[in-house]
C-alpha cells in the first residue's frame, strides 16, 4: 500500500514543512487541490458536502496547482505530487501538457495527473470555455495530454481541438500517470478506458463499495498488463487492520488527512499539530504496514 498525505485551503507557509514531514515519515505522495476562482453569486452545489453547500471554499487559500507542486517538489527528494483534481477541460489542454510535462520532467518522474471534469458551469465561464459537451471536451484533453507528454511528435484532429503536428521537450523519463477523479459512471469509465487509475474523493462506505464494484466490472475490459491505480479516501486508512482489509480490495493508494475540510471559515489549526498528527499516522499505520 501506498500513502497520500491530504491538506488543502490551509495557511500557504505551511505547505513547505508539512511536505518535508510527510516525505520524512514515509508517505509516497502528496494531494494538491484545485481552485481557479470563487464566484460571489451562483446556485451551483458541490457534490462531496451532504447539502451540496460549498460555502466553505469563500475566502479559503488556493496556490495554483502547479506552482505549488514545482514549490515542493524543489524542497523534497522523494515525495510524489498529484493535483485532487485538475479540472481539466477548462483549461488548454496543450498548455496543461507543457505544465505537466515540465514538472514530471524537473522533479524526477514524482508527478501524476489527477484531473476531473468540474461541476460548476462559472468554472467554465470564467475560462472561456462552454460547459456544454464537457465530457467529451474532457476525454479530448486526456488523449492531447498524454500525446504530448510522451516527448515524441503528436498531432491531434477532434471535435474540439484541432493540434498540428508538434513536440514538447523536456518531457519525463517516465510515462506520467492521468488519474481521474468522480464518482459518477462516466468519470469511472473514463478512468478504466483512458487513464491510468482513479481517485475517490471520500464519502459513505456503501458507495465506495458501489465505485469498487463497478470497477470490478469494467477492469476486464482493460489490457491487464497495464497497471490500474485506485486511491481512496477510507476510514480503514486510518488502522493497519484496515489498510489490510482495502489492500484485500485491490486498493493501491490510501488518500489520508487529518481535519474536516469542509468547514467554513480559516484553518486555524496549527502548524505543529499538524506535524504532530503526521508523525503519529506514521509510527502507528505506516510503520506497520
Amino acid at each position: 500500500m501506498r500513502f497520500t498525505y491530504a491538506e488543502a485551503m490551509t495557511e500557504p507557509a505551511h505547505y513547505v514543512p508539512l511536505a518535508q514531514a510527510a516525505e520524512a515519515a514515509g508517505f509516497h505522495s502528496m494531494s494538491i487541490a484545485d481552485s481557479i476562482a470563487y464566484p460571489e453569486e451562483s446556485d451551483s452545489t458541490y457534490p462531496y458536502t451532504p447539502d451540496g453547500s460549498r460555502e466553505f471554499l469563500d475566502g479559503k487559500p488556493f496556490i495554483e496547482t502547479f506552482v505549488l507542486s514545482a514549490a515542493l517538489a524543489a524542497v523534497t527528494t522523494t515525495l510524489r505530487f498529484t493535483p485532487f483534481v485538475i479540472k481539466l477541460p477548462i483549461r488548454p489542454p496543450v498548455l496543461v501538457a507543457k505544465q505537466a510535462s515540465s514538472l514530471a520532467a524537473l522533479s524526477g518522474n514524482r508527478f501524476a495527473l489527477g484531473v476531473g471534469v468540474s461541476p460548476w458551469p462559472e468554472d467554465f465561464e470564467i475560462m472561456g470555455v462552454p460547459f456544454e459537451r464537457r465530457g467529451r471536451r474532457m476525454d479530448e484533453c486526456i488523449e492531447i495530454v498524454r500525446g504530448l507528454c510522451t516527448g515524441e511528435y503528436f498531432e491531434y484532429h477532434g471535435e474540439f481541438y484541432d493540434i498540428p503536428r508538434i513536440k514538447m521537450t523536456p518531457a519525463p523519463t517516465e510515462p506520467m500517470p492521468i488519474l481521474v477523479g468522480g464518482h459518477s459512471d462516466a468519470a469511472l469509465c473514463r478512468a478504466v478506458r483512458l487513464c491510468d487509475g482513479w481517485m475517490h474523493a471520500g464519502g459513505q462506505p456503501e458507495e465506495l463499495d458501489r465505485m469498487l464494484a463497478r470497477l470490478d466490472e469494467l477492469l476486464p475490459e482493460r489490457d491487464s498488463s497495464i497497471p490500474f491505480e485506485i486511491h481512496v479516501a477510507s476510514l480503514d486508512a486510518y488502522t493497519p487492520d484496515g489498510i489490510k482489509r482495502l489492500e484485500d480490495r485491490g486498493i493501491t493508494d490510501v488518500i489520508v488527512g487529518f481535519r474536516y475540510h469542509y468547514t467554513a471559515g480559516p484553518d486555524t489549526e496549527p502548524l505543529e499539530r499538524k506535524l504532530t498528527a503526521i508523525e503519529r499516522y506514521a509510527e502507528s499505520v505506516i510503520a506497520k504496514c
